[in-house]
């Protein structure tokens, strides 16, 4: 008897190893241009690249919230839009507990 791993490869031969792109994008709201643009490998997560879009984004250009889902409710992410000015609109994590007001984004 045979597993079902062992029976699929043997079926339809040996999975192919794939390899995923995510891109990241910061979009303006109000006119829905790409501001910003990262492509990574899928093992990067998201929360690590917001501070990198938030910097390919001009000083000059004024930044009023920041959106994003779940997956950014980080300190390094709130402290990076915190230092562009700007109101996080982020949920919190499921396991999410209060920050000790030590930062600009707590």
């Amino acid at each position: 008897m045979k597993g079902e791993g062992e029976w699929h490869r043997r079926k339809h031969g040996a999975s192919k190893c794939r390899v995923w792109r995510k891109i990241h994008i910061g979009i303006d709201e109000e006119t829905l241009e790409i501001r910003a643009v990262e492509v990574t490998s899928s093992n990067v997560g998201d929360a690590p690249m917001l501070p990198k879009l938030l910097k390919q984004i001009g000083l000059d250009r004024q930044i009023a919230t920041v959106t994003a889902d779940g997956a950014y409710d980080t300190r390094a992410c709130h402290d990076a839009i915190a230092d562009r000015g700007a109101a996080a609109i982020i949920p919190p994590r499921r396991n999410a507990r209060p920050w000790k007001r030590d930062s600009a984004g707590a």
